[in-house]
């Protein structure tokens, strides 16, 4: 018998299972021999099955265990239900030892760059397991964990909200993006003065980072100057490379375009502050076998120091 057995409507899976072996068998006799059962135990599970469906599955009258037209039809349904459940059987088991499973995790733009070198961690250890990873605006990430539509969050903020917790996975900054070629391209640091003076280029959502930059220039009464409003990152970091302006982005969003050559990097003074990128989790509760692998390997990323970006806590 195997671990899904129980009853679907009013037909028992076990019953299922001996009607089968005496359809195959067509006889009660050797039907009892291979399921290690009395030929009556093997006779009464048959009877109890015809008046679970109010009809006669096995000819009586004939010797060679022949079935009714009902028995031939309850036959084919009964081995696909049974194959079902075993199949059933096997994803569970599947999912219990990590042999599959899938992780959901939200994030903004930003954040799915900042989490990249978890996943590759994750990935190598646990290869079996799928991750997606989906675009989710960081306002709506307590409300996609509380009703369970994602395992994790990336955010660059400590959530406010009770029943959740979160663990540093890396660190970022804000930095004003420009052209190798821009006046202001070979400057350590900018003020908010510098920038202003700019053509700005910023995402067309809004976002904690985009509110913080915004609050900061206005209570420094400096201008900001945006002109020019795009849909992602990708755009935005194009239109800069093509000299259509300046963008204030977490560094690590450009990583590869400044190592290449294609962009420059500069800090702001007034926005040097350390962005810490935060895995954000349901408190207590259950987590599928997956979600509970991936946590294992966030919490050994942050008590290593998330590598590349040294944190030392988890808030």
């Amino acid at each position: 018998m195997t671990w899904l057995s129980g009853r679907v409507g009013g037909v028992d899976l076990a019953e299922l299972r001996v009607f089968l072996t005496v359809a195959s068998e067509r006889s009660f006799s050797r039907a009892a021999t291979r399921l290690h059962r009395t030929q009556p135990a093997v006779s009464q599970a048959v009877k109890r099955l015809e008046e679970a469906l109010g009809e006669q599955l096995i000819d009586r009258t004939a010797h060679d265990g022949r079935l009714t037209e009902a028995g031939r039809l309850l036959r084919d349904y009964a081995d696909r239900l049974l194959r079902l459940s075993a199949e059933a059987e096997t994803a569970v088991r599947k999912l219990r030892s990590l042999g599959g499973g899938r992780v959901l995790i939200g994030a903004n733009e930003a954040g799915v760059d900042a989490l990249l070198p978890l996943l590759g961690v994750f990935r190598r250890l646990h290869p079996e397991l799928e991750v997606e990873v989906r675009r989710v605006a960081s306002r709506q990430m307590a409300g996609e964990l509380a009703t369970r539509s994602l395992d994790f969050g990336v955010l660059s903020f400590a959530p406010p909200e009770v029943g959740l917790q979160a663990i540093v996975v890396g660190e970022d900054e804000l930095v004003m993006l420009v052209h190798p070629s821009h006046r202001l391209a070979r400057r350590a640091v900018v003020g908010l003065a510098d920038v202003g003076r700019e053509v700005v280029i910023a995402h067309n959502e809004s976002s904690p980072a985009r509110d913080r930059v915004l609050r900061t220039f206005e209570q420094k009464h400096q201008p900001l100057n945006i002109q020019v409003a795009l849909p992602s990152l990708d755009a935005i970091k194009r239109a800069v490379e093509m000299k259509l302006g300046v963008a204030i982005l977490p560094r690590r969003c450009a990583l590869a375009e400044i190592a290449r050559g294609q962009l420059s990097a500069v800090r702001i003074a007034e926005l040097r502050l350390r962005r810490l990128v935060r895995l954000v989790y349901r408190q207590g509760g259950q987590r599928s076998h997956a979600a509970d692998a991936f946590l294992d390997a966030a919490r050994a990323w942050h008590e290593g120091g998330a590598r590349v970006h040294p944190v030392n806590r988890e808030t």
